[in-house]
């Protein structure tokens, strides 16, 4: 049973309700804008309750039954009084599990940012966020400067909300409409990257429903149920129980993990560092994103076989298998455990040349590899139709040499991603060396080429046009095979350089992370550019 309640707050009456006991955490519901309040949000809040939770949920100043006007509220008033009601009806102490519909997207990132490791799990519910300009400025009556900020293009893009997402490391759940005339697919889909970079992350689709997605839980309680279900998944080990349960049995012999920690530099998967009670460090691999779980079973399994394979090669450092779940039969996502390698990422501009040169090294060995059975053949991650290159004769052109059949070539063993970001080194100078080479999710069959050209791309992305156009000859230098020359070659660059088009900054998230703040899209977009019409004056 709920039970009504007004709690003032800076001179307003805020309207709402509780109910039930915190055995299980406080779920806080909060409503959108516009005509949203409470009421259509109390069934979820009955939903919880009958979880063991506490549900809160209230209407924010100028909605529902709560006073004040709305034209004169803003998002930092929304976190302040969603902070007031949390103080005053959560207590002090215990889990929090924050719920936010369309507008209040942004505020359970305040949330989470203001509460900090107290909140265990969020749930996200066709979320909006919006740029920092706006948090401050009143909502006024639609035609003032909140509306005009909040609708140029892109402003989203800017929001603090999205770099709170990416470290939070609880439970998070997504719940996504089928269709979604008031938030743009953009937004959702940076929503999930950042969510998927630490959180335990689901994705909870409803292929039949609108934005109004209060409406659709109170209107359909199997989904309604289901929903709080996925958000209170492992609560007490903040969604992980599965995974965590899982580990500790592959260690054996009452092991325990003592530490574990995120590791920087992961884009396609959560790569935690685990450190045992004998001293021992692991690795765990984790696929979170929708897209990387739906594939993680080959991924894994493919990465399982290879691993086994380079057990056995001299110059090669790569981890060596623990163990693997790949259809996330015993863990909550495809996981995998492996040793742990010295050394470090490194992305910045020091000992430039010699790392390239070791990369270059590094890459021959790889390519020398001969496998008793040949791994998948190669796949091209774009095509001529999947280019969304920006308009221009300089992209006509680049798009035009990849519209050909592949050239003849004579295959070889590829990484097939291998770039800086899955290489570590240890030492400065002289005494610089190569460590580790990780993440063989995709090794495959095909024309070195192709690896060169991967390689390339990243490296003049990262430190410039230059550094791309150059690794073919450090890499022939350090004893490489025979690469294909003009236009033969220029098609495996591109193949692989159109891939970044039109979002170049999208694989620099992990760079930026590992200090590279200088990678900004519109530097990543420049260097793209310089990059392609290089390749086209040197090779076509």
């Amino acid at each position: 049973m709920l039970v009504d309640f007004t709690h003032d707050h800076d001179g307003e009456r805020l309207s709402g309700v509780y109910g039930g006991e915190p055995s299980e955490g406080t779920a806080v519901v909060l409503h959108g804008a516009g005509n949203g309040s409470m009421e259509r949000l109390l069934p979820l809040v009955e939903e919880f309750v009958a979880h063991g939770c506490r549900g809160i949920a209230f209407d924010f100043s100028g909605h529902g039954e709560s006073t004040g006007k709305l034209e004169q509220l803003s998002l930092r008033r929304r976190l302040e009084q969603a902070v007031a009601v949390i103080d005053a009806y959560a207590g002090a102490v215990g889990p929090l599990v924050l719920v936010g519909f369309s507008m209040s997207g942004q505020t359970v990132a305040d949330l989470v940012r203001h509460f900090g490791s107290r909140v265990a799990a969020i749930g996200m519910c066709a979320p909006a966020v919006y740029t920092a300009e706006a948090w401050d400025v009143p909502f006024g009556d639609g035609s003032g400067r909140f509306s005009r900020l909040i609708r140029r293009p892109d402003s989203w893009r800017e929001s603090p909300a999205l770099g709170v997402l990416r470290a939070y490391e609880g439970r998070a759940v997504l719940a996504v409409p089928g269709t979604d005339a008031v938030i743009p697919a953009a937004v959702t889909e940076s929503v999930q990257d950042a969510l998927a970079a630490r959180a335990q992350y689901t994705r909870f689709d409803l292929p039949d429903a609108q934005h109004r997605l209060g409406s659709w839980f109170r209107d359909n309680g199997d989904d309604r149920r289901a929903f709080v279900e996925a958000v209170l998944t492992g609560l007490d080990d903040r969604g992980w129980s599965a995974t965590r349960t899982w580990v500790a049995e592959q260690l054996g012999h009452g092991r325990t993990v003592t530490d574990a920690r995120l590791l920087s530099g992961g884009w396609s998967s959560q790569m935690r560092r685990l450190t045992v009670d004998d001293g021992t460090d692991l690795v765990q691999r984790t696929f979170v994103q929708p897209f990387f779980r739906r594939h993680g079973p080959g991924l894994l399994s493919r990465e399982a076989s290879v691993l086994a394979l380079l057990a056995g090669q001299d110059g090669i450092p790569a981890p060596a298998l623990v163990a693997v779940d790949a259809t996330a039969e015993h863990c909550d996502h495809p996981t995998s455990l492996m040793s742990a390698l010295p050394g470090r990422v490194r992305v910045d501009e020091g000992d430039l040349d010699r790392r390239l040169d070791l990369l270059a090294a590094q890459l021959v060995r790889i390519h020398a590899v001969l496998p008793d059975e040949r791994p998948r053949a190669y796949q091209a991650w774009t095509s001529p139709d999947r280019v969304r290159a920006p308009g221009g004769r300089l992209w006509e052109r680049a798009v035009d040499v990849i519209r050909r059949s592949p050239p003849p070539y004579e295959g070889c063993f590829l990484h097939r991603d291998f770039h800086p970001g899955n290489v570590l080194f240890t030492g400065t100078g002289p005494g610089l060396r190569i460590t580790g080479v990780v993440d063989w999710v995709e090794t495959s069959w095909g024309p070195a080429d192709l690896d060169v050209a991967h390689c390339s791309t990243a490296l003049a992305l990262l430190h410039g046009p230059a550094y791309g156009l150059g690794f073919r000859e450090r890499y022939e230098a350090q004893g490489g095979r025979e690469l294909a020359e003009g236009p033969d070659h220029l098609y495996w660059q591109l193949l692989d350089a159109l891939h970044y088009c039109p979002d170049a900054a999208k694989p620099a998230g992990p760079w930026r992370e590992l200090g590279r703040d200088d990678l900004t899209p519109e530097v990543l977009g420049a260097r793209l550019e310089a990059y392609v019409d290089g390749l086209l004056q040197r090779y076509g």
